[in-house]
């Protein structure tokens, strides 16, 4: 837990980095802070997605070419990118097989909704990455997730999810709640929520596997779901035992497994599942799995396949809720097949895992120089710093040691610095494309920030 707030680092000089961060990055941009006012009319916040407004610059970016793990914005600058989409990225942008693919395949037809040559390249490739799941494919992983939530409930005839307070899911509406004084709650600030969100979900503490226990007795739970390891915020690793715990107590109490790796796919060849010999009855995969463009994908183990054959064998004729009409098109194919079998692969996980070994070194040793109480942690290609003291357990600490307006000048101060990490959280990614000369860049922008923060 936080020793002191704000990290350490008092209001007026986080105040005064934010100012400056800002003026800098105002003054480096006139064509881009022009380009977006004439055409910001045409959009619904100023931006065609909203997420776009959560940078802490004055404006975001306009991008006029991303490229292995740089971008260049409208006004000539190239920035190392180590947000990377936020995991969509992850492999670098637009990788060569992947690009390749794309540009074969946009000749030959982009959607059908029929199954093309490349679908079957890509059940055996997925299965040889990531297990003998039996597989579907969407186009994000919140789509997958709901579609098998459905599953869930429907072999299990059990109405609830359990999920992590803190976890996060996408925009799947039974993860958007949180543990208060020992109730689930919808989170604070959604938009046009009615529904009573703990009607169908229960939230418990990550690592607290009593409460896991507890809830799984109720006999109500149709799936646990989560990430291997917590991320999104401060990201919380898991405890020893903690995994094959949920797996032995889900088995016990008739629930099935849900790992979502959108973000933990970072860990290595097979995401954390196959690293660390998990045994899920339900894996989703999103974002990175297509090579940044728009796919995720999911599978059931062949015993859950199977009770779910039988159960759809005998429900009425009628809309299933799932799938989507662009879901499982040509090029998402094409794209899948090309990072799967060229660009997700050994060589280019080792390349990241070394690189991301250099960063974590490399910001701790910052961190330690500048006495700041922070900590470092990794998960593979994927590094965050946390303005606490750690390590963190669950949810309630890692909401506890996110400190918003001190990360925001953090990313401000690193982005006038050329480097560019993710808006929601501090996590970094370290690519294929990434070279060592980008890293050590990254490391000397966050040091010469820590410098400004604690002189």
């Amino acid at each position: 837990m936080p020793s002191q707030p704000g990290g350490g680092v008092t209001a007026a000089r986080i105040a005064d980095l934010t100012d400056r961060a800002a003026a800098a990055h105002v003054a480096a941009r006139p064509r881009t802070a022009a380009a977006l006012a004439a055409a910001a009319g045409a959009w619904l916040g100023t931006v065609p997605m909203h997420w776009m407004r959560d940078w802490p610059q004055p404006f975001p970016l306009l991008v006029a070419r991303a490229k292995g793990a740089v971008l260049e914005d409208i006004d000539g600058h190239r920035i190392d990118d180590f947000c990377l989409g936020d995991t969509g990225a992850m492999f670098g942008h637009s990788p060569p097989p992947v690009a390749r693919a794309l540009r074969a395949q946009a000749g030959r037809g982009l959607t059908c909704m029929l199954p093309c040559e490349d679908t079957l390249a890509v059940g055996a490739l997925l299965s040889e990455r990531f297990g003998p799941f039996r597989w579907q494919i969407a186009t994000t992983a919140t789509d997958a997730n709901r579609f098998a939530l459905r599953i869930a409930r429907a072999v299990t005839g059990r109405p609830k999810v359990l999920v992590f307070n803190g976890c996060y899911h996408g925009t799947v509406d039974e993860t958007m709640v949180r543990l208060r004084d020992g109730r689930t709650e919808a989170r604070p600030g959604l938009v046009g929520q009615v529904a009573d969100l703990g009607a169908t979900a229960v939230a418990v503490e990550f690592n607290d596997l009593a409460a896991v226990d507890a809830a799984l007795a109720a006999g109500d739970v149709a799936a646990v779901l989560t990430e291997p390891v917590m991320t999104n915020s401060c990201m919380v690793l898991p405890d020893p035992g903690f995994h094959q715990g949920l797996r032995d107590l889900t088995r016990r109490h008739g629930a099935l497994l849900m790992i979502d790796e959108t973000h933990t796919i970072s860990t290595g060849l097979g995401g954390y599942t196959r690293v660390h010999g998990l045994a899920p009855d339900i894996f989703v995969l999103g974002k990175c799995v297509a090579g940044g463009l728009a796919a995720a994908v999911w599978g059931l183990s062949p015993e859950l396949a199977d009770r779910f054959a039988s159960y759809n064998a005998s429900r009425p004729a009628g809309h299933s809720g799932m799938g989507t009409t662009l879901s499982a098109n040509m090029l998402q194919f094409a794209a899948l097949r090309a990072t799967l079998a060229e660009v997700m692969t050994p060589a280019n996980y080792a390349r990241m895992e070394a690189g991301a070994e250099r960063l974590q070194a490399g910001l701790a040793r910052a961190i330690a120089a500048h006495a700041a109480p922070w900590h470092v942690v990794r998960v593979g290609a994927r590094v965050e710093f946390i303005c606490a003291p750690g390590p963190l357990r669950n949810g309630s600490e890692a909401e506890a040691a996110h400190a918003p307006a001190l990360e925001a000048a953090i990313h401000a101060r690193l982005l006038n610095r050329g480097c560019l990490i993710a808006p929601f959280h501090n996590m970094m990614l370290v690519s294929p494309a990434t070279t060592r000369a980008q890293i050590d860049r990254l490391i000397a922008a966050f040091s010469a920030t820590l410098a400004e923060l604690f002189a």
